[in-house]
């Protein structure tokens, strides 16, 4: 068994803190002395487990008079970073990335149905009015659509469902794909048609019909990326 390197030790005490919320998005690290003091290391000890946390995107150091290190939220672009590599290793391509989208929305879909909020509504019609005002954007609208989906899984409920989603969203993101990059033909005016389908569904209570619909709509925009030649490996790396 490899035995941990002091500073790996003290990346893992500091990861700790912050992942239990002891400290928050946008506190400071405490200064360096302190640190040094705290753990008994050396300033370069100290420094190459800032470096690892800083490499997990936990921290963010700033150089200057007014420096230092600062707790960042954890970012599911980091894990989509690794379990993007592991997918271009096995030659995963976008279209099973679909298929994996799928198996998540629909049932989110068909609870949000049988037991929508106003408040639940409120939060899709803003998105659709996102949708809306981004419509001459492809880029814009492509996140808009991006954001709809994943308030779709948010309003779920669950949390575990909502970081894999989060985490797939951002490996489309990454993909070296214009037809996901940009929208393509799923930047159409249909797709917010059956956006808006949708959002009538649920709120109706019409569970069956609102589960089947998001199916088909998922199930047409793989047909569309399939048909635009992007039924190929994913590629992340350059």
């Amino acid at each position: 068994m490899r035995v941990p390197k002091t500073a790996e030790l003290v990346a893992a005490s500091l990861r700790r803190v912050i992942i239990r919320g002891e400290l928050e998005p946008g506190d400071a690290l405490p200064p360096e002395s302190a640190l040094m003091e705290q753990f008994g290391i050396s300033r370069p000890t100290l420094r190459e487990a800032i470096r690892v946390l800083e490499s997990e995107a936990l921290i963010s150091v700033r150089r200057g008079v007014h420096g230092g290190a600062r707790v960042n939220a954890p970012d599911p672009m980091v894990a989509a970073r690794y379990l993007g590599l592991i997918l271009e290793y096995r030659e995963t391509t976008l279209g099973e990335m679909f298929q994996l989208v799928a198996s998540i929305e629909p049932p989110c879909v068909r609870q949000l149905a049988s037991r929508h909020t106003p408040s639940g509504i409120g939060r899709l019609h803003e998105a659709l009015a996102t949708e809306e005002e981004a419509k001459d954007d492809p880029a814009a609208l492509a996140e808009a659509k991006a954001a709809f989906h994943a308030t779709l899984v948010e309003l779920n409920g669950n949390r575990a469902m909502l970081a894999l989603h989060e985490t797939l969203q951002c490996i489309f993101y990454q993909a070296k794909s214009p037809h996901i990059a940009t929208g393509g033909k799923t930047g159409t005016r249909r797709d917010h048609e059956e956006h808006v389908k949708l959002v009538k569904l649920i709120q109706a209570g019409e569970a069956d019909e609102a589960e089947a619909h998001w199916r088909r709509h998922i199930s047409r925009m793989e047909k569309e990326l399939n048909a635009s030649g992007a039924n190929t490996r994913l590629e992340l790396l350059d």
